[in-house]
């Protein structure tokens, strides 16, 4: 069973209130302009999505291929090969891919505790990079995150894919224009019939996978068999359960709808396992509420849910996952890979649109921010972190089944030490792709 592929490598996002003009730009660079060098670390079911996009591409060229597991590393330089015509270098270790200086750009499509890790070293080594989704495995690390894009000058996508996808764009800027009135309550679900991950005992890593390297900088452990591929993301060391996985991407819509700018400052999240009986360490189940203090009126937050069933293969609000806007006039709802909908008074449908996702937008955008620095990035290191940064609280307050007191300001827990251990985590001692704070 392989869990690696989904709905997320059709997904697309894209940035709060900026002109629908921007997606009339070409799918490509200027012809006078030499192709855009770039590497691919993490070559399994989104990385081999992004090369069969990119490897198309004429203003990109794509000069190497990393993955840990030989079969993925050489699926990937046939796959680069078949389609461009140039066959890129392989390797398995990201290291000689950023000592490269022809590299401009590297998209990361690694599991969930090395996005971070790899996305510091490529910036501190000068390149741009497009960092998968959650772009950080935990809260500390999206503050890291943030100050090595800061330190290093380049730019940094992530892939939340719907920021560049006009339908959900259209959809936005509605909302943000007023059209339901005021935003109070945002809403973003995650309901889908997954498999079990079964249970397993300690093994010896199959033939031809450096397990070594693939752990990285988090402490040493044995490998299972129900660990890769994909299957990571059920494990507290390396990924962030589906909140994190598709989960993301609706959060991501709906803290774009909602105008919020900083992460909010409680969270509380129900969750817990109702249906598997398995080896996955993260709810299957969870109901998760976030408060944002409005400006004019403190007292009386604005709201954003999420709500996850992993194990209901049945739509709400007409949609199996997306988001939904609750305003003073009236409500819109999006379901991420369909389109959208807008209702006035008594429920009346206003308009609506339906699109298919195309993540070409979001590499499209990502690859003029390089070549023109008046370009903005749809999916921006910021937008990364505050979507990423409720995962990461909602999980947590999972974890501890307690309401979390936040201060956006600081970056840090109130009051709770023992939740506040978990905004960060253990590191293997001395190794190199280890990051710092600062």
């Amino acid at each position: 069973m392989s869990q690696s592929i989904d709905r997320r490598e059709f997904l697309q996002q894209g940035a709060g209130g900026l002109a629908l003009a921007a997606m009339a730009a070409p799918r490509v660079l200027a012809e006078d302009r030499p192709p855009v060098v770039v590497a691919l670390i993490g070559a399994g079911g989104m990385g081999t999505g992004h090369l069969g996009q990119l490897s198309k591409r004429s203003d990109v060229e794509i000069a190497w291929v990393c993955d840990v597991d030989a079969k993925r590393l050489q699926a990937g330089v046939d796959l680069v090969a078949k389609n461009s015509g140039r066959t890129p270098r392989g390797t398995g270790d990201l290291r000689q891919v950023l000592a490269d200086g022809k590299v401009e750009a590297v998209w990361i499509a690694t599991p969930d505790h090395w996005h971070t890790p790899a996305a510091i070293l490529a910036l501190d080594a000068g390149k741009h990079v497009y960092v998968e989704k959650p772009c950080c495995h935990n809260l500390r690390e999206g503050q890291m995150l943030e100050a090595a894009v800061r330190r290093s000058g380049r730019r940094l996508q992530v892939g939340t894919q719907s920021r560049s996808s006009p339908t959900v764009r259209a959809g936005i800027e509605r909302v943000l224009a007023g059209e339901i009135g005021e935003i109070l309550v945002a809403k973003a679900w995650n309901s889908q019939l997954r498999g079990t991950i079964g249970k397993s005992a300690p093994a010896a890593p199959p033939a031809g996978l450096d397990f070594e390297t693939w752990l990285g900088p988090t402490p040493v452990a044995e490998y299972r068999p129900n660990l890769l591929h994909g299957v990571w993301r059920w494990w507290h060391d390396y990924g962030c359960g589906d909140m994190g996985n598709d989960g993301v991407h609706d959060i991501d819509v709906a803290v774009w709808g909602l105008g919020v700018k900083t992460l909010p400052t409680r969270a509380a999240c129900l969750g817990g396992k109702a249906f598997f009986d398995d080896d996955m360490q993260f709810p299957d189940t969870q109901y998760a509420v976030f408060e944002y203090p409005r400006a004019d009126r403190p007292e009386v937050p604005k709201q954003l849910i999420f709500e996850q069933r992993i194990w209901s293969p049945y739509v709400q609000e007409g949609y199996e996952n997306g988001a939904a806007f609750y305003g003073t006039k009236g409500m819109l709802i999006i379901g991420h890979t369909v389109g959208w909908k807008l209702y006035g008074p008594r429920n009346k449908l206003i308009d609506e649109q339906q699109g298919r996702a195309d993540i070409e937008p979001h590499h499209t955008n990502f690859l003029q921010a390089i070549r023109d620095p008046g370009v903005a990035l749809n999916a921006d290191v910021q937008a990364g972190t505050l979507s990423a940064g409720l995962v990461h609280l909602g999980n947590i307050a999972a974890r501890v089944q307690r309401t979390l007191q936040f201060d956006p300001a600081t970056g840090d827990l109130v009051g709770d030490p023992q939740a506040a251990e978990l905004l960060g985590r253990k590191y293997r001692a001395g190794h190199w792709a280890t990051p710092a704070r600062s």
